[in-house]
């Protein structure tokens, strides 16, 4: 069994979702956007939470919204919500994007997504984890089609996806008028190739801010850029 992971200001059990907490999540935890102190925030496809509580321990935000659609999964991140020191201000909704975007007339100031990303054409035998990890189960046309509605006119939204697909991505959010204004590509170590892509966007077009992030040094040992991002997060950092 999945033992629970403990960060230094909340915990986080995970013995019940598909996919277990992993550096992609934190990473977006740690570096999405608040700089325009949003007073609402989405996490779609919440998995554990982890995102959302850390976005809960980093912001003032009084609406702390996440959804998600595996069934486990959900029931799991409604009780690390109840059990963490902000749960007056987070909410889980058990249901799929594309039904919660046409049913709901909020916006929001900050949406954050760390989607399902595996495109590869085979499939296990565990459709739980599939569901967590095939992008057929959330492609992106859907995502950025659903942020648009969904997004406030100053609101940003981030997302954390492969680098060989951050094209892709960038060309499905223009379709919506939404700009990339910052990017931080992450690699594992600095002769690794890019593994990720960071990429805040807006509904204005501005000048992109492109950073790069190396992670460890050697195994584990951990790269201070990379230590200052997750140093309020990790209990060894």
């Amino acid at each position: 069994m999945a033992k629970p992971f403990q960060f230094k200001s909340f915990t986080v059990h995970q013995d019940r979702c598909a996919m277990k907490i992993g550096t992609d999540g934190v990473l977006l935890g740690a570096w999405a956007t608040l700089d325009h102190r949003p007073f609402s925030i989405l996490d779609i496809g919440a998995g554990t939470g982890v995102v959302a509580l850390m976005l809960a321990q980093r912001s003032m935000a009084e609406v702390i919204d996440a959804i998600e659609i595996d069934d486990a999964a959900y029931e799991q991140c409604v009780d690390n919500f109840e059990s963490s020191p902000w749960g007056d201000r987070l909410f889980c909704y058990h249901a799929a994007l594309q039904e919660f975007a046409e049913e709901i007339d909020d916006t929001y100031d900050l949406i954050v997504s760390n989607p399902p990303f595996y495109t590869e054409d085979y499939k296990t035998d565990n459709t739980q984890r599939d569901l967590a990890r095939f992008s057929d189960a959330m492609p992106f046309h859907h995502l950025t089609q659903s942020v648009g509605k969904l997004l406030s006119e100053t609101g940003k939204f981030v997302v954390i996806i492969p680098f060989k697909d951050e094209k892709d991505c960038l060309d499905h959010a223009a379709a919506e008028g939404l700009f990339a204004n910052r990017i931080l590509r992450v690699r594992g170590h600095e002769t690794a190739d890019l593994k990720r892509s960071l990429i805040a966007f807006s509904f204005e077009k501005i000048a992109v801010v492109e950073e790069e992030l190396v992670i460890e040094t050697s195994r584990h040992a951990y790269t201070e850029d990379y230590k200052k991002l997750t140093k309020d997060f990790y209990l060894k950092m």
